[in-house]
């Protein structure tokens, strides 16, 4: 075989202000869902296919399911910015950082601040609107080189600040929650600077690319040279790679490519310990005990990650989609289980239960001409030749890539096997769709907690004999809840499978409630979702498949794994990072590792690091 040299990168990828994402809710700036003079919905923006598409239904639709009345002129006024803390400031720190740091690798600025003091968990979106966080970081950092980053761990080391790896910042876990009573400074790492793709190897298949870089950078940088890293997770236009790694993500491709730790072949960390890095890369290897895989889910808790060495793939011959409807969401799983067995799944397969069904239907356009008389045959003949009932049929879309003959033999395979299961044929028009969804749909929650309805999303992973149950008994767990703290209404509540294995799926759930007269709806929704969580667990199912574990459910720990398994966690962080120094708080239950002699308190009663006083704590409004 010819050696083919590496393609190297020199350049990391712009900050576009076309780009520009929002500091107040999710996704870019100029993308979003409105209200237009006509009192309908529509999509502003041009990135989705949804942009610019009236949806005179949607809202209809919702309060026809909720059993709500909405008034669009009756809003929930943000009171976005909150009141943003007075940073605490650790003064020999920031001298020694800013000898290798400039002023625009720097910000203070109580927005940016407060941007990085969150994920877009409900209750982190709802506090930044309607009332605050209560701590936030005190400085943020653009490292540009790993050189950067060793130099700022070891000045965080020698004065004693807290440092708090940012990727993306699209969590929701409460990952980036600052603790509470963190009294040392911290500093928000942002990795955005470090985004290159800094070498392509063509002949064995892998890339070096740096934790910063976004998944839609990497997807077109890869792209450009005919391939693909394949990792596709709801959140690929917002997350890193670092991200991707420490919080053990998954993609919608992965029956395709794999989760991130089947295409992560090595990464480099900086730790307390320094830097943690190999000489090379094998296809496999047995060396004992490899730190690496720490990093796995670890969450800004032992280091930051600054690049990793992943697999890579050529692009896809075929790039197909298509769509099925079953009649029920217990058949819809029974293929998918047979499909799984018998080696067929596709790219990705997702199944959509009836609400959600009807949820994508609702986002339709209202379909006029020719259109509308295909549609309205459409309706016809699946639920009165077929049979099919409008309140309990399912859908699922798939997405095949790969060789044309593999494409071709999932699809025979596929086609078959649906009619085994009353599947019938729904087009490659609404499969592309359904999966294009999803990028544009993520921007519904923000809009409609404008008027008075809060909602998240959760998901687990759950063998296939337990599938059908745990979805019925973890949503009559909520609507019991709701019913019994008197929530208006009906909560929205459905699901949908995202991923399969030989032994089990992935299900996501949503859920929403309206509780406009209600008082405190953002801790109410908390209490609801632990008990869904619960409940959950009770079934059979994980505390988490992709979206990790971080603050929000930290707590559950104790419940799904022994003693010697935690003690196992934290010892490993007491010895790597005995000061605490990445003190996110994530997962870890135990005490904190401040070194004694590092903290002090002014006679003023004000906080001291290192003898340089912090100030007194002040509200300031962000501006």
């Amino acid at each position: 075989m010819q050696t083919e040299k590496k393609l190297i990168y020199p350049e990391a990828y712009p900050i576009s202000s076309q780009d520009q994402e929002s500091l107040e809710v999710w996704g870019f700036s100029d993308s979003g869902f409105t209200i237009n003079p006509a009192g309908n919905v529509v999509m502003k923006g041009s990135r989705y296919p949804l942009c610019g598409q009236e949806l005179p239904t949607l809202l209809p639709w919702i309060q026809r399911v909720m059993e709500i009345e909405l008034d669009v002129k009756q809003t929930h006024p943000s009171a976005y910015p909150p009141l943003t803390f007075k940073p605490f400031l650790n003064s020999s720190f920031i001298n020694e950082i800013k000898k290798f740091l400039n002023e625009s690798h720097l910000s203070d600025d109580p927005q940016i601040r407060l941007r990085h003091g969150h994920g877009h968990t409900q209750y982190e979106m709802y506090a930044i609107k309607y009332g605050k966080l209560k701590r936030i970081p005190d400085w943020v950092v653009y490292p540009s080189s790993e050189e950067d980053v060793v130099r700022l761990v070891e000045a965080a080391s020698r004065h004693n600040v807290c440092l708090i790896p940012y990727g993306g910042g699209t969590s929701v876990t409460q990952a980036l929650l600052c603790p509470e009573n963190e009294e040392r400074m911290i500093v928000s790492v942002d990795m955005q600077r470090m985004n290159r793709i800094v070498w392509i190897d063509p002949v064995n298949r892998m890339a070096c690319i740096e934790a910063g870089a976004l998944g839609r950078h990497i997807a077109e940088g890869l792209g450009r040279h005919g391939f693909t890293m394949g990792h596709e997770p709801d959140s690929v236009e917002f997350s890193t790679l670092g991200g991707w790694i420490a919080t053990h993500a998954s993609g919608m491709k992965k029956n395709r490519y794999g989760n991130i730790e089947d295409l992560v072949l090595d990464m480099r960390v900086v730790t307390p310990l320094g830097l943690m890095s190999r000489t090379g890369i094998s296809p496999r290897e047995s060396i004992g005990i490899d730190p690496r895989l720490e990093m796995f889910g670890s969450e800004g808790n032992f280091g930051i990650i600054t690049s990793a060495i992943v697999k890579i793939f050529p692009l896809p011959e075929v790039q197909k989609y298509d769509s099925l409807i079953f009649p029920s969401f217990e058949s819809g799983v029974s293929f998918m289980y047979e499909l799984t067995q018998k080696g067929l799944a596709p790219a990705s397969i997702r199944l959509v239960d009836n609400v959600q069904f009807q949820f994508s239907l609702a986002l339709k356009p209202k379909a006029t001409g020719l259109k509308a008389w295909k549609s309205h045959l459409e309706k016809f003949y699946v639920t009165r030749l077929r049979g099919f009932d409008p309140q309990q049929m399912v859908a699922a879309t798939l997405v095949f890539e790969g060789a044309h003959e593999e494409v071709a033999r999932q699809e025979k395979g596929i086609k078959k096997l649906s009619k085994k299961f009353g599947g019938l044929s729904a087009g490659p028009e609404n499969g592309k769709r359904g999966y294009q969804l999803t990028f544009s749909i993520a921007y519904i929650r923000d809009f409609v907690m404008n008027f008075f309805i809060v909602a998240e999303s959760f998901e687990t992973a759950v063998p296939w004999s337990q599938t059908v149950a745990l979805c019925d008994n973890v949503k009559n767990k909520i609507r019991e809840e709701c019913i019994k703290n008197k929530i208006p209404g009906k909560p929205f509540v459905t699901c949908r499978v995202t991923q399969v294995y030989e032994t089990g799926v992935c299900v996501y759930f949503y859920f929403g409630f309206y509780h406009k007269g209600i008082e405190n709806p953002d801790q109410l929704y908390s209490e609801i979702e632990e008990m869904a969580r619960e409940e959950v667990l009770r079934q059979g199912g994980s505390l988490s498949h992709h979206h990790g574990v971080g603050k929000l459910r930290k707590h559950f720990l104790k419940a799904i794994a022994s003693e010697a398994i935690l003690k196992w966690n934290q010892k490993i962080k007491e010895a790597v990072d005995p000061q605490n120094i990445f003190g996110c708080g994530n997962q870890l239950v135990g005490a904190r590792f401040i070194a004694p002699d590092k903290m002090n308190v002014m006679p003023d009663g004000t906080g001291a690091i290192n003898g340089a006083p912090t100030g007194s704590i002040k509200l300031v409004k962000a501006l």
